[in-house]
């Protein structure tokens, strides 16, 4: 599935700060578990994920309805790029960035591996069906919604 010029790296094993534009996004898996709201704990600054996707989260698709202008119109959603590294800790142990910036290769489902979203989506990575949104939600009720996804 490389597009990669003879003699090159393909994308998914070069430094994260070499990709262009396109081959950055072309390592989103498109799981939508960046998008689930996670909760911290206060004491231990141990992160948990919910089932609460984030309004703008298409819960069939799993892509993002104003992907574009996504910082604008949701304040706490994090331009990863300019972000750098260091604010990877809050994504899911299978996401690429995460997995590129530590050094670590794609999991053997990922899209760019495979050519298509099944193999993740078979995996149980994707969160479709198992999400509900933040517009459905009673903002005390967000503890109750704690999950663990397969990492």
């Amino acid at each position: 599935m490389s597009n990669a010029r003879a003699g090159e790296l393909p994308v998914w094993a070069r430094p994260l700060e070499t990709l262009s534009e396109s081959e950055w996004e072309s390592l989103c898996d498109g799981c939508g578990r960046c998008c689930v709201h996670k909760l911290e704990d206060e004491d231990t600054g141990e992160l948990f994920f919910t089932n609460i996707a984030c309004r703008q989260l298409d819960l069939s698709s799993l892509r993002c309805r104003v992907y574009g202008e996504r910082q604008q119109r949701v304040p706490d959603c994090i331009d990863l790029r300019s972000a750098g590294p260091e604010a990877y800790a809050w994504l899911p142990g299978t996401c690429a960035y995460r997995r590129r910036a530590a050094g670590q290769p794609l999991p053997s489902w990922h899209p760019l591996l495979t050519g298509s979203d099944e193999a993740m989506r078979k995996a149980g990575i994707a969160v479709a069906g198992r999400v509900i949104s933040e517009d459905d939600m009673q903002p005390d009720a967000w503890e109750e919604h704690v999950v663990r996804w397969i990492s």
